[in-house]
């Protein structure tokens, strides 16, 4: 008895120790509750991030599955299971689907290479099979296979029987060679597509629809007025002068089936009348093969197109030597796919190699000067330039470029520009900003002078302006430097020296009719004969301006 109290004793000690008096403790229990929670909690994570785990794979095996039911669908072996092989035999595949295809309808199509009627070539003609922007433009050197591809792309969707694709020339003789071809490719790829001679359509065996049509003039447009298309083409886009087509044409494409996407497709060599909306359209908004967002809210790319990807015509060379006989402009066109040079352009010295420069920061004491061309309807345009004391080469370092201005909307866009600037820069003005037509007020050149713009009426003889543009333009001898030069964030300038064709009822011009604003603007500019500053007229700039009278500036 003894004994068991005495270890009774021991026990509560060891109870006692480090507990002060009074106080209970924490039961023993509440410890073993807290494990549990936390074990719990850390089940609960790995179930959640488990979950998250097969989530992704059923999103990537949906995806996958999303992609085999499309192709599968593509080749109709869903629609009729019992007649695989000659499904396959009569289905256009590119190699994406291809490559997504079940490893059954890969083999059988190995198997039977003979039975392939279209395969694109690797590279540019792939792309842009595979592109899934809305709006694409395949273009560049000529002989690409860009043809074959705009026969070939609208039959994605020739399993669906609403869908109705138009594909347009600029005349009927062109219009034939695109038949031809179609009657090449048609009726192998789908059995019982018929062509119907007078309407210029197939008509395919779901009741899919591809229609040929011909736009000789802007008018013609109208003939589609009311119409409807998931898919339309438009091949050799620059012979047309305008972009009214293809923007009126926009407006005819859509489609009330979920399962199709609305596209438009285009094919162009360089040059052309329509060569320079074209490339503004295209080509001056994102690099080649990259994606974009046009003002008009569709995706939108560029793929250049090079004699080399098509093999049928590189590889014995004989296209290649007929195509570098051509022309220096023809061949810069043709044969290297260059969209800086335009047929009929006026100023084919223009390299945006040699004349085109990374902006700089400019030393304070070149002496500035600017010249302003007005427009209220059309743009008005002015530009800023620079001289390089060294050598006295104008560098056009900023432009303004908007149309819709008042007077003082253009006098207070012109002091933003020049708001980082030590002084106001003296300049130019078109001289007939000057002129009254009738309205009281002031007119547009009193109220920049007004504003204090150092402005005075430009030279406008046209003739001698082209002729000192010309001038401008040439290269130095012994440095190869150019009398002019462009930051290449004077994309307006750069654009209409480019593009601006000559006046061919009068070829010592331009053409008027052409986008020219900024044309007008560097050529009163330079008729305005800016020199680089002598020391006299670095003492003359020190005195404050003042115009000596308000109407003409100074």
């Amino acid at each position: 008895m003894e004994e068991i109290i005495n270890n009774n004793n021991n026990n509560n000690n060891k109870r006692k120790v480090g507990r002060p008096k009074g106080t209970t403790g924490i039961p023993r229990r509440s410890n073993s509750a807290t494990k549990a929670k936390i074990q719990a909690r850390k089940e609960l994570a790995n179930k959640e991030r488990d979950i998250k785990k097969l989530e992704r794979k059923l999103t990537k095996k949906r995806s996958n599955l999303k992609d085999k039911k499309s192709v599968l669908e593509k080749v109709e072996l869903a629609i009729d299971p019992k007649n695989q092989e000659q499904t396959i035999k009569n289905t256009v595949m590119t190699n994406g689907d291809f490559e997504k295809a079940p490893k059954k309808v890969r083999d059988f199509i190995k198997e039977n290479k003979e039975s392939i009627v279209f395969k694109p070539n690797d590279g540019p003609q792939t792309d842009f099979l595979a592109a899934s922007e809305q709006d694409v433009l395949y273009g560049g050197a000529a002989g690409g296979g860009k043809s074959y591809a705009m026969l070939v792309d609208p039959l994605r969707f020739m399993h669906r029987p609403t869908h109705r694709a138009l594909l347009l020339r600029r005349s009927m003789p062109e219009l034939r060679e695109l038949i031809d071809k179609s009657r090449e490719l048609y009726t192998k790829a789908f059995p019982g597509a018929k062509f119907r001679e007078v309407e210029k359509l197939w008509k395919f065996p779901s009741g899919a629809t591809l229609e040929f049509g011909y736009l000789d003039r802007d008018a013609d447009v109208y003939r589609y007025q009311g119409q409807s298309y998931s898919w339309i083409g438009i091949d050799e886009l620059t012979q047309y002068p305008t972009e009214f087509p293809l923007q009126y044409l926009q407006s005819r494409l859509r489609t009330t089936d979920s399962e199709i996407k609305t596209y438009i497709r285009c094919t162009a060599n360089p040059g052309g009348v329509g060569g320079h909306w074209v490339k503004k359209r295209y080509l001056d908004l994102a690099p080649p093969n990259e994606s974009f967002e046009g003002s008009d809210g569709l995706t939108r790319k560029f793929i250049p197109a090079r004699l080399e990807d098509n093999p049928y015509l590189s590889e014995d060379g004989r296209y290649e030597k007929m195509l570098e006989s051509l022309p220096p402009t023809q061949r810069k066109q043709l044969l290297e796919g260059n969209w800086n040079v335009s047929e009929g352009a006026a100023f084919t010295e223009f390299d945006s190699e040699i004349h085109v420069i990374p902006p700089f920061n400019i030393p304070h004491h070149w002496m500035r000067v600017k010249g302003v061309d007005y427009g209220y309807a059309a743009e008005s345009a002015c530009l800023w330039a620079t001289i390089d004391p060294d050598d006295d080469t104008l560098i056009i370092y900023r432009e303004l470029y908007k149309k819709g201005l008042t007077g003082e909307d253009l006098s207070n866009m012109i002091i933003e520009f020049e708001k980082d600037d030590r002084r106001s820069i003296q300049g130019v003005l078109d001289n007939s900003a000057w002129n009254r037509t009738g309205a009281g007020g002031p007119t547009v050149g009193e109220t920049l002078v007004r504003a204090g713009h150092k402005l005075r009426p430009a030279d406008k003889n046209r003739i001698q302006g082209k002729i000192q543009v010309h001038e401008r333009l040439k290269q130095d001898k012994t440095t190869g430097r150019p009398r002019m030069q462009f930051f290449n964030t004077c994309v307006n300038i750069i654009r209409e020296l480019q593009s601006i064709p000559i006046d061919l009822n009068k070829p010592e011009d331009v053409d008027t009719k052409a986008s020219d604003h900024a044309y007008d603007a560097l050529r009163y500019l330079i008729m305005s004969r800016p020199q680089k500053p002598s020391a006299y007229n670095e003492m003359r700039e020190i005195k404050r301006f003042a115009p000596s009278d308000p109407t003409f500036g100074y």
